[in-house]
């Protein structure tokens, strides 16, 4: 299967480089030079991922983002983004970009973001619906059927990737997760991974579920291992099981 991607860049240099470098690794490329017209151009065609500039006239790539979210796409897109804008790459995660790459960058590298972000996306499975009855912790509600969560009754948008994160976490609570552990329950897999998308997954939950994401309450890190879910939202909980390790 050819997968197809699409560049949204104002920067005609950058465009074609991409272009004749993804085409030369076997990918089918489309491009557009603004967001404005992003939304119009996914409507008539569909690509596998789309790779998108946040610096552009008329409508930017976060604009652009924002609207696609806002009626329910939900195309992978890689965001590029220049190196010193970290608000930008916040604001891009937080709307459900699946990754980032900051500028000037090596093509090689944007390719490898594509595989990933691709084969995170095909591998569905660890989120598939299961016939078990809803897990509750806090105000939480995880309804495993509907692959669902709710807070007090009201349901927290969550995408794919978050919610098989979630569901690894709540299967296995109060154990340590190493980062390889985690990516083998998720992939299907072991190996060593460099990508982000398990930073990004585990941050876009802690967004959700936690008061204070920088002290997180429910997924708590265990400096030097991985992560603990803690259901009763128990503080210092990783610190005694880094301990007890």
């Amino acid at each position: 299967m050819t997968h197809h991607v699409l560049i949204v860049d104002d920067d005609p240099v950058v465009r074609d480089l991409v272009r004749e470098y993804l085409q030369g690794h076997g990918y089918a490329v489309s491009v557009l030079h603004d967001g404005a017209s992003l939304k119009r151009r996914l409507d008539a065609e569909r690509p596998s991922i789309v790779v998108l500039d946040v610096m552009m006239p008329e409508q930017d790539g976060i604009s652009a983002l924002r609207e696609l979210r806002g009626t329910g796409d939900d195309i992978p897109v890689i965001f590029l983004t220049a190196r010193s804008d970290v608000i930008d790459r916040v604001i891009g995660l937080d709307l459900g970009a699946d990754d980032y790459l900051a500028k000037p960058f090596d093509p090689r590298e944007l390719v490898a973001r594509i595989r990933t972000v691709l084969r995170r996306r095909d591998a569905a499975v660890p989120g598939a619906p299961e016939n078990r009855p809803p897990y509750r912790f806090g105000p939480f509600e995880v309804d495993f059927a509907a692959r669902e969560l709710r807070r007090n009754g009201e349901r927290v948008p969550l995408r794919s990737g978050e919610f098989a994160t979630l569901k690894i976490f709540v299967k296995n609570e109060m154990t340590v997760l190493t980062r390889s552990q985690l990516n083998e329950k998720l992939r299907g897999q072991a190996g060593t991974y460099r990508d982000r998308s398990l930073d990004v997954s585990i941050w876009r939950l802690r967004r959700l579920l936690e008061t204070d994401p920088s002290e997180p309450r429910y997924v708590q890190t265990v400096w030097g291992q991985g992560y603990i879910f803690v259901p009763q939202g128990e503080t210092g909980a990783a610190e005694r099981a880094a301990w007890c390790a």
